[in-house]
């Protein structure tokens, strides 16, 4: 078959697939839409941690770092050749795809420990009981739908605690649930596809993958080399959820006698060993085409925020950290949070590699990705969210100008300020879905500086 002369209806008509069609129908019409010349959706992974980035933490190790009240101007400076700060250091290799925000406020947020769905959605969330619109996420997923519209995953203080409603909503009064429990993600995302006997049947890590195993073999029967290749390609970027022992989709040779197992990471009630298959089943659903918006929340909103990193040797729950923060003549708070945040970068930068590793278009999966990195508490642990840190990397296709900056903006009410609204704009933007009014008005600044995106943001 000559997959470049057919319509991408046409060839996804003639496959012949079994029970696992709704889980390799989105990656196979990716395949279609590049033979066509087109390009996928722009994808978007947030990256929310719970108590706080100092903004210091994720400033250029070799740039001058200007406080914030005394920020008169926008400072736009290059971080190229600059090493990154401790916490950013996995990351160091994509130093060109990424851009360090300082300075956007969201004094409309409630601040304080957590400002839960208000972090991603810039309003007054009161703890998760006023939903007063769709968060970013949200809105995104909506937009631009996979299988699913959003898939939201995340570890909390409680251990046992299976969801959450903490930082993601759909709409107004609508709370995205927050995936807790990393087996449960599984079953939901991979486990739920299945059909007929499939679904009365299956385990889900075994039987949806025994017949994706079929439909694979098949689906390679009826396709070109080249498009055999990419498909290769997207296959073996499912591997090793959970740990690398444990394959969800492997090369072709190897699945023909591989049956992955179920590791111990999925019942784990150790925080690092959830969120590592948390990123991991993130990273295959974009790839795969299940979503294209994810959400990683760790230990983020009221009550449950305060996680205890014993995975890393840490005994102190970050809620201690955090008060810790305060104290300048003892350095052992700062250093445990740093260590704590560069676990997060380390995964988000195996995320990277692996979505690097995936054909697109004349680029890669990665090269169509946008990774967005804060915190729900802003910049101080007991926040008054004068300042919102952001890490942003990757361009959209190029549509977004991240590569390797630090903008500082003035400071809070200064000419030029901006809110992280603006942020989300500037998102919005690169979606091909503009907008200008996401969110809600800090009623004590200008209009202005909550509308439209960060001009020095888009291409």
């Amino acid at each position: 078959m000559n997959l470049n002369s057919l319509q991408r209806r046409q060839f996804l008509r003639r496959l012949s697939l079994g029970a696992s069609a709704p889980a390799l129908a989105p990656l196979l019409n990716q395949i279609a839409l590049g033979a066509e010349g087109k390009t996928a959706p722009v994808r978007f992974l947030f990256v929310v941690e719970g108590n706080s980035v100092p903004p210091k933490q994720i400033h250029p190790a070799d740039l001058p770092f200007v406080e914030r009240e005394k920020r008169k101007r926008l400072l736009n400076r290059s971080l190229l050749g600059s090493p990154l700060p401790t916490a950013l250091q996995p990351i160091q290799p994509w130093q060109d795809r990424l851009t360090v925000i300082q300075g956007l406020s969201g004094r409309m947020c409630s601040g304080g420990h957590s400002s839960d769905h208000g972090a991603l959605g810039a309003y007054h969330a009161n703890q998760g009981r006023s939903i007063q619109g769709p968060t970013i996420d949200g809105l995104l997923g909506r937009l631009h739908p996979g299988i699913f519209e959003n898939i939201v995953l995340g570890i909390s203080s409680s251990p046992n605690k299976a969801l959450d409603f903490n930082c993601s909503a759909a709409d107004t009064g609508r709370s995205l649930a927050t995936i807790l429990h990393p087996h449960i993600a599984y079953n939901r995302l991979f486990g739920s596809v299945g059909k007929g006997a499939a679904r009365n049947s299956f385990n889900a890590r075994r039987n949806l993958l025994h017949h994706m195993q079929q439909d694979i073999k098949r689906v390679q029967k009826q396709i070109g080399g080249v498009e055999r290749e990419k498909l290769d390609a997207y296959l073996q970027a499912f591997e090793s959820l959970g740990s690398k022992s444990q394959k969800l989709l492997a090369a072709r040779a190897d699945l023909q006698k591989v049956v992955p197992r179920a590791t111990d990471k999925y019942e784990s009630t150790v925080e690092t060993d959830r969120l590592d298959p948390h990123f991991e089943l993130a990273t295959a659903a974009l790839i795969g085409g299940l979503t294209n918006t994810a959400t990683i929340a760790s230990g983020v909103g009221f009550p449950n925020f305060s996680v205890t990193f014993s995975g890393l040797g840490i005994d102190q729950a970050k809620h201690g950290i955090g008060h810790g923060l305060y104290n300048a003549d003892d350095r052992t708070a700062w250093d445990l949070s740093e260590k704590i945040r560069a676990f997060h970068f380390g995964l988000i930068a195996r995320t990277m590699k692996a979505l690097e590793r995936v054909p697109e278009g004349d680029g890669t999966v990665l090269d169509r990705t946008v990774i967005v990195y804060l915190s729900d508490g802003a910049e101080t642990h007991h926040s008054r969210c004068y300042e919102w840190p952001f890490v942003v990397i990757g361009n959209a296709g190029g549509r977004l100008k991240t590569e390797g900056r630090c903008l500082e903006f003035p400071d809070y009410g200064r000419p030029g300020h901006q809110t992280i609204n603006t942020m989300y704009n500037t998102l919005l933007h690169a979606a091909g879905t503009p907008r200008d009014d996401f969110g809600f008005l800090d009623p004590n600044l200008d209009k202005a500086m909550h509308r439209g995106p960060i001009q020095s943001l888009l291409s």
